[in-house]
């Protein structure tokens, strides 16, 4: 057995009061803006995983004075738009596919070369999506055989605003182009058919960009600053949702999970668990860091499979491998349409998913797109699975233990902490049965 591997098992109710770690996608961004801005910013409640930190590390190899007084607590001195410095060597964007993606567009407009390279799961994810449409700019940018990375970055392009039609609804080639678009001579527009999360262009509205921006279009010009600002990053609601399928599928279960962050482009889960039954109660709405946030309060339900609305799947990508443990456990099928992009993540997450829960005696049928759960109610069968080292179908197989006929064992679980560090003592006071293998 792996050392990095976990036990789960059929436990006790979860019940608790918690807090989950803060959004990585609002750290990554809050770095990003807050080193381009002018001025002094601070950062409440940064995730202190590894995905965040490889993006602060980058700023911090281009010329950024980051200090670090406290746990989650960040101070940037901002250099201004045009202050970064060339690094001396490859930039390393780790495990997280956002860092590169968006840090890509800032670097197309920048004066001097960079290379962004990553880990052997990043070095496998298709980069194209963004190179060719900031091609498109003027950006010199050259990847790997394939389309992947490294990215070579050639400085001194002169960027061009362009209008894009946003076809994969991808969130993160949306911010890409928006921040190439920050250095672009006129104006950058991005058109989506399905709208994607929109946290860049809320948080190039809190440092002070102008910017148009509703579901499912965004535009903005070239030629303007940033200003400091502070940001309180909410929790993060990718990581609650886990919280929120284990309290629904554990009889007894009742969890309070704080200050999650309730962005719409991001709650399509929240939906689609309503539809099939669950028990979730919003308190307390508020903003922190220019989003909505609110406390989440989660009970056990019997769950029933549905056809889940392809409306939500842009808003519940990440969310999928903890909808699979949820249609798992429910009374009859689940069907999911429309999710190719699960197939481009840090694993091929359907394929990764259906061969873990095959495993555990559960029926699952693929399709290019998605696939077919047909639940259980009294839960999933023991069994062993790998999580090919992707973090949130090692998290999701952690709740499917809880609601197992037998111990569950994953492998690979070492990734975790590149979104949720702390996940598995958060997940024992919570009332898991888990524990290192």
């Amino acid at each position: 057995m792996s050392a990095a591997s976990w036990i789960a098992a059929p436990g006790v109710p979860l019940r608790g009061d918690i807090r989950v770690p803060g959004d990585k996608s609002v750290s990554h961004r809050a770095i990003m803006l807050a080193a381009l801005a002018d001025g002094t910013s601070r950062i409440e409640g940064f995730l202190e995983g590894e995905d965040a930190r490889a993006t602060e590390a980058i700023f911090r190899r281009l010329g950024v004075d980051i200090e670090t007084p406290a746990p989650g607590v960040r101070i940037v001195h901002g250099v201004g738009i045009d202050g970064l410095r060339a690094a001396d060597g490859p930039l390393d964007c780790g495990n997280a596919g956002t860092g590169m993606r968006l840090i890509a567009g800032l670097l197309a407009g920048q004066a001097f070369d960079s290379t962004l390279v990553g880990d052997a799961s990043l070095s496998k994810r298709p980069m194209r999506r963004v190179t060719e449409p900031l091609a498109r700019m003027g950006a010199r940018i050259e990847t790997g055989e394939g389309g992947v990375p490294p990215l070579h970055v050639h400085g001194g392009a002169p960027l061009t605003g362009i209008a894009f039609d946003n076809v994969l609804a991808s969130a993160q080639v949306k911010s890409c182009l928006l921040l190439a678009g920050l250095y672009a001579d006129g104006e950058t527009v991005v058109h989506e058919a399905r709208p994607t999360r929109d946290y860049t262009e809320r948080m190039l509205a809190a440092f002070g960009w102008p910017i148009d921006f509703a579901p499912g279009i965004a535009r903005l010009r070239g030629g303007h600053r940033l200003r400091a600002t502070d940001v309180r990053v909410p929790a993060d609601f990718s990581s609650a949702a886990f919280f929120l399928v284990a309290a629904s599928i554990v009889p007894g279960s009742d969890l309070l999970l704080r200050r999650v962050g309730m962005n719409p482009r991001r709650t399509g889960l929240l939906h689609v668990l309503r539809l099939m039954g669950a028990d979730i109660v919003e308190s307390d709405a508020g903003e922190e860091g220019g989003e909505p946030v609110a406390d989440l309060r989660v009970r056990y339900a019997p769950l029933h499979g549905i056809d889940v609305p392809e409306q939500h799947v842009p808003d519940m990508i990440d969310e999928f491998p903890a909808l699979f443990i949820a249609a798992a456990c429910a009374h009859g099928a689940t069907r999911v349409t429309g999710a190719h992009e699960l197939r481009v993540k840090e694993s091929d997450r359907i394929a990764t998913m259906a061969a873990g829960l095959r495993a555990l005696d559960v029926d699952i049928e693929e399709a290019p797109d998605g696939a077919t759960i047909t639940g259980r109610a009294d839960g999933v069968g023991g069994g062993r699975v790998d999580s090919h080292g992707d973090h949130r179908i090692a998290m999701a197989f952690a709740i499917a233990g809880q609601r197992s006929r037998g111990e569950v064992v994953i492998d690979d679980t070492a990734n975790v902490a590149t979104s949720f560090p702390g996940f598995l003592e958060l997940a024992q006071t919570a009332g898991f049965s888990l524990r290192n293998g």
